[in-house]
């Protein structure tokens, strides 16, 4: 039984997803539900209904008015 929120991204899953540009590890940030690349790219990734979209031509490209490039 799934007891996870239904647009909750599993730990697990994060565990093993990598960037697609640089293979840097990915943070989910729930409120913006974007999967952040923490590696030296900092793209961030759209989930849609629930599903990674780890396509690089999705990603947006880190904001240089953003410090933290969320």
């Amino acid at each position: 039984m799934n007891t996870e929120k239904p647009n909750t991204i599993s730990q697990t899953l994060l565990e093993i997803l990598a960037c697609p540009a640089c293979k840097g590890k990915i943070e989910h940030i729930e409120k913006d539900e974007k999967l952040v690349c923490q590696g030296e790219c900092k793209r961030r990734y759209p989930i849609r209904d629930g599903i990674p979209v780890m396509l690089i031509d999705e990603a947006e490209l880190p904001n240089s008015d953003n410090p933290n490039n969320i």
